[in-house]
């Protein structure tokens, strides 16, 4: 058996299309959705991911807005702005690139966002409303993985979901919107004991836990939906240098039955659900 690829590129353009019709939308009544990225340091792989985000923004009919700051910007610089960004009724989504350096309070920054243009879904007050199934921002990366579930016809409602990985960004927020669609929902971590006997129980396995190719095909159950959040760059060996997940992909597609590759799987997803975010933030600030 061999698994169905789930495709997050062709997803990505699909929902991409359709979110650039609703901004265009809002646009023509004079509202035209804008995102505003803070991005402190010269972290590369932020600023790749920030450059990524403004094109995307651009694409999709939104405004963006981007403010540099040094890697020794001061507490009060950044929050400063965002209070100008919070009071701005154009700016609709207001993301700051994590992480931030050390010696900034990423809590404090990420609660002084105000909620409605909280697009990443990290303040804590969209996280409690999101685990109360309640209307908030999701995080872009379970969010987009929700829509590839969808997209593929997997049944969530009473499946059983494994989601190794607990930080705030990925492994919580996955764990409660699984819950929150019907899902029996286990958590893995590093301190799991026995971590085979859960992710072969698995329907649905989600891995997210930084570690190159730990999910080998033995952990996963025949038939399962596996999705991959990983992205981790090879350091040695032939493929050193190039791209893989947190999944073996190789070994796990001859007995999953669906499967996201790296790249082009999850990745994409994470941008295009920023994009709507902030597009949703609009549609209600133009009181639709």
């Amino acid at each position: 058996m061999t698994a169905r690829i789930i495709d997050g590129n062709a997803l990505s353009a699909q929902v991409r299309g359709e979110i650039a019709e609703r901004a265009a939308a809002l646009t023509a009544r004079g509202v035209q959705p804008c995102l505003a990225v803070i991005l402190v340091g010269g972290d590369p792989a932020s600023a790749v991911y920030v450059r990524n985000k403004v094109a995307g923004c651009e694409k999709a009919g939104i405004r963006s807005l981007r403010f540099d700051y040094p890697e020794t910007a001061a507490q009060d610089e950044v929050m400063a702005r965002l209070a100008e960004l919070n009071a701005d009724p154009s700016v609709h989504g207001i993301l700051v690139q994590l992480p931030l350096p050390k010696h900034l309070d990423e809590t404090a920054v990420l609660e002084a966002i105000d909620i409605k243009k909280d697009v990443d879904g990290f303040h804590a007050e969209n996280v409690g409303r999101l685990s109360q199934n309640r209307e908030a921002f999701i995080p872009c990366t379970p969010h987009g993985v929700m829509k590839m579930l969808e997209s593929t016809g997997t049944p969530v409602q009473g499946a059983e979901a494994v989601v190794i990985g607990r930080s705030n960004i990925v492994g919580k927020p996955m764990a409660m919107l699984l819950t929150n669609a019907g899902a029996t929902v286990t958590v893995c971590h590093s301190k799991t004991k026995d971590l085979d006997f859960h992710t072969r129980r698995a329907d649905i396995l989600v891995a997210a836990i930084g570690k190159p190719r730990f999910v080998t095909g033995d952990m996963v159950k025949p038939g399962a939906t596996v999705i991959d959040v990983g992205i981790n760059r090879l350091q040695d060996g032939p493929d050193a240098g190039k791209l893989c997940g947190d999944v073996d992909f190789d070994s796990a597609k001859t007995v999953a039955g669906a499967i996201t590759p790296v790249p082009g799987g999850v990745g994409p997803m994470t941008i295009t659900m920023l994009l709507e975010n902030t597009v949703i933030s609009a549609e209600r600030a133009a009181g639709k």
